[in-house]
């Protein structure tokens, strides 16, 4: 799987690999993705930024994905 999903590929993942599930957004079935929501966790709406910053580092544990961003785990601390 490459760090790009399809409309179809993204239909098929259950809500338990997403950051935020209830709104299917941040998808994270891979290491890939893992990266991918941490680059992009800047365009996270403020309110919701601390539960997928808490995921992001679920994920990246279970990925053996090394998480850079201060700004993660300082939300994830919250």
């Amino acid at each position: 799987m490459n760090d790009r999903l399809d409309t179809e590929e993204r239909r098929e993942l259950p809500d338990s690999v997403y950051g935020l599930p209830e709104r299917r957004e941040y998808p994270m079935p891979d290491a890939a993705h893992v990266r991918a929501a941490e680059a992009y966790f800047r365009y996270c709406p403020e309110e919701l930024k601390p539960r997928l910053a808490r995921a992001i580092l679920r994920f990246a544990a279970e990925y053996g994905v090394d998480v850079e961003s201060p700004t993660v785990r300082q939300y994830a601390a919250e």
